[in-house]
């Protein structure tokens, strides 16, 4: 008889603590759940920025800072400006077409 309650008394008391454990996240999952909308805004927002630049970005974003959420330029891939550097030097030949397209590589 004394085992039936004490196995009583200890489901008493999970049932208890499970409801009291379970009741208090409720009140902060909204929290995670705008922590989580607003990750994937400034993550949304520095798309084309990768490594430490898209890392201190979202940080920035994250933390409330318009300054670095308002840097929308974005750089262009090494293809994307040797393109343009090519481009650029369309009607030159040999050497002035590689001295052309090294100098525009290595500006801004």
């Amino acid at each position: 008889m004394s085992m039936r309650l004490s196995l009583l008394a200890a489901s008493a008391v999970l049932a208890l603590a499970s409801t009291a454990a379970f009741a208090a996240p409720q009140s902060s999952s909204t929290t995670s759940t705008t922590h989580s909308t607003k990750l994937g805004q400034c993550s949304h927002a520095n798309a084309g920025k990768t490594g430490a630049d898209y890392k201190s970005a979202v940080n920035a974003c994250m933390k409330g800072d318009t300054s670095a959420a308002a840097d929308t330029t974005t750089k262009k891939t090494s293809q994307q400006k040797m393109a343009d550097c090519s481009h650029a030097a369309k009607g030159k030949t040999g050497a002035d077409y590689k001295n052309a397209v090294s100098t525009c590589m290595k500006g801004p």
